[in-house]
């Protein structure tokens, strides 16, 4: 399994990049968000999901570890195969995305190059207790700010890279002032 990729980007053409590890080109697809956010030549870390079918081997990039996680979770999803869980999180920042399933924004979801209503309407009813509560609340065309932690904050991560879920790192961190230190954050919720 390969869980993440640290190199050059050497080529970026229709959703993919290549990633030039000493000589090896890694072709990633990533999410259009993560696309348009690297430059040919710029040194990156992205991690992977290695997706193995009987026919061939695609390896999927996120530029964060939050935007893997969602994606996993996109993907457990009957119906979601990776293409169409990359065309979700090609929707906006894995925030934005987070928050559509939290908020059971269907529409959103909808949005997404090959997801129709039946498989929006069911991402919606597998991933919108494991997602975590919302940052924003959308009530009518209204969005109402949430004192709850932005899922791409350094703090979740690291607790994510510790075996946390995004919805019980996000919940570990609610009450924890955000104006400490990374470090001092997470081993306050650690200790809780």
């Amino acid at each position: 399994m390969i869980a993440h990729v640290r190199g050059k980007i050497s080529e970026k053409f229709n959703g993919s990049i290549i990633i030039d590890v000493n000589g090896l080109g890694y072709e990633l697809f990533v999410s259009v968000v993560d696309f348009d956010l690297v430059n040919l030549g710029e040194s990156v870390k992205f991690y992977t999901y290695h997706h193995v079918r009987e026919q061939s081997e695609e390896l999927f990039g996120f530029s964060t570890l939050s935007a893997k996680k969602i994606f996993e979770m996109l993907i457990s999803v009957q119906g979601v195969g990776p293409k169409a869980a990359l065309a979700i999180l090609s929707l906006g920042n894995v925030e934005t995305v987070r928050n559509a399933i939290a908020n059971s924004n269907a529409g959103f979801i909808q949005k997404a190059s090959g997801v129709g209503k039946k498989t929006a309407d069911r991402v919606l009813v597998d991933l919108h207790d494991k997602v975590g509560l919302p940052t924003k609340y959308e009530n009518s065309n209204e969005i109402i700010e949430n004192n709850q932690l932005n899922s791409s904050d350094e703090a979740v991560e690291a607790l994510m890279a510790l075996g946390y879920t995004l919805a019980d790192a996000s919940e570990a961190l609610k009450n924890i002032d955000t104006d400490l230190s990374i470090a001092e954050r997470v081993t306050k919720a650690l200790q809780q």
